[in-house]
């Protein structure tokens, strides 16, 4: 399995440190391989293996240990003299597992690696006993770039084939096992919408209107990259038939989100410098899920190019926005300390009304800040007025 390097570099970096390392992602995203990886690497620096626990709650090996009782006093015989090096997966799985997490960081000599697939992990009471003293990864499906080592591609497949490939069947890290059949990839894939939604989504908050909740998942697929409101959601849903309010809405979306499935992407007020409450988009995690729901047939569209550009961008590391600058819109506003970017994403610009309609709204913001049109037109070192023109493989793959 291919090494995650970035993420498997953040845990090296962060050895040792007094803090609780948190890794987060949506299902089946990598976060066991992930963990398993540093153990390997732990190993490798010639730390014994009396001194590494590791421990995935997802296994029927575990299933005796119910609460943070049982996992504090497990662990507290298990200890070796020395440093200890706690590896704990899908820790969610435990009852009130932070106390026993609170209590080991107090009581023993050890260094926390937990990994979890709901974002409950992070709003749990962990926060309160440990503010200050959680450092969270956040990981993410295959980038086209891990995809492409991984992929059974034929021989006769080119850098076009391999990135529609990547469009319509997403990053989940399993697909590259499986023999480049799509059929299995396919019935792979539903599998992982079900096991996120029943476990995360459905379980964790006990969803009674499952019906609801599979029409409203559907409905956001239908909108990626549009403005939307829990209030004009339930407005749809109403005129469909469904008697919902806009809270219930709202907090059902809140549900989705805290699964990995869904992110939502606020509204940033360039003018004003402010974030607005109102109106936002949503993208789904991986575009492979997000074709599960929508269907294969519309996977080559403006919204699939969009949710890929989003989730790469999260990916770098950027915090996104979209910008809002009085009537005009842009696709996203990517920040990082000392570093701003705005990107305008379209199929295509050869179009003239399409390339005029793209590069108006860049240029509707007076800032020195690096702007960007990414596209599948066939590009290289254009720009139009100080406005670079990218090629969204090549962006992928630099």
């Amino acid at each position: 399995m291919l090494k995650r390097e970035k993420y498997l570099n953040q845990l090296i970096e962060s050895k040792d440190l007094n803090l609780i390392k948190v890794i987060t992602g949506v299902r089946r995203s990598g976060k066991s391989t992930l963990l398993l990886q540093f153990k390997d690497y732990l190993l490798s620096k010639k730390i014994s293996q009396k001194n590494i626990i590791y421990m995935n709650f997802e296994s029927a090996e575990w299933y005796n240990i119910k609460n943070y009782q049982d996992l504090y006093n497990y662990i507290k015989e298990h200890i070796n003299k020395g440093k200890n090096y706690l590896l704990l997966d899908e820790v969610q799985n435990i009852e009130m597992w932070e106390k026993a997490v609170n209590s080991l960081l107090v009581d023993i000599d050890c260094d926390i690696y937990i990994t979890g697939s709901n974002a409950y992990l992070l709003s749990s009471e962990l926060t309160t006993l440990l503010a200050g003293r959680v450092l969270t990864i956040k990981i993410y499906p295959f980038s086209f770039k891990e995809f492409i080592l991984e992929y059974p591609f034929k021989d006769n497949e080119d850098k076009d084939d391999k990135f529609d490939k990547y469009l319509k069947l997403g990053g989940m890290p399993m697909l590259v096992n499986m023999n480049d059949n799509e059929e299995l990839m396919i019935n792979y894939l539903n599998d992982i919408k079900e096991v996120v939604l029943k476990k995360d989504v459905i379980n964790r908050n006990s969803i009674k209107d499952v019906i609801f909740l599979d029409n409203l998942i559907k409905y956001m697929s239908s909108c990626i990259g549009n403005l939307t409101t829990p209030n004009s959601i339930a407005e749809f849903m109403k005129k469909n038939g469904s008697n919902i309010t806009n809270e219930t809405v709202d907090s059902y979306l809140k549900m989705i989100e805290n699964a990995y499935f869904i992110y939502r992407v606020p509204r940033y007020e360039l003018k004003g410098k402010q974030l607005l409450k109102t109106h936002g988009k949503y993208y789904f995690v991986d575009n492979g899920l997000k074709n599960i729901i929508s269907g294969f047939s519309s996977y080559d569209t403006g919204s699939s190019y969009e949710n890929l550009i989003y989730i790469e961008l999260l990916r770098r590391g950027y915090e996104v926005y979209v910008g809002k600058y009085n009537d005009i819109e842009i696709d996203f506003i990517a920040i990082k300390p000392n570093e701003r970017i705005y990107y305008q994403v379209s199929r295509s610009i050869l179009d003239e009304k399409v390339e005029e309609r793209e590069t108006k709204s860049l240029l509707a913001v007076k800032d020195n800040y690096k702007k960007v049109i990414l596209t599948m037109d066939k590009v290289k070192n254009k720009q139009i007025e100080g406005i670079e023109v990218v090629n969204i493989i090549d962006f992928l793959l630099n």
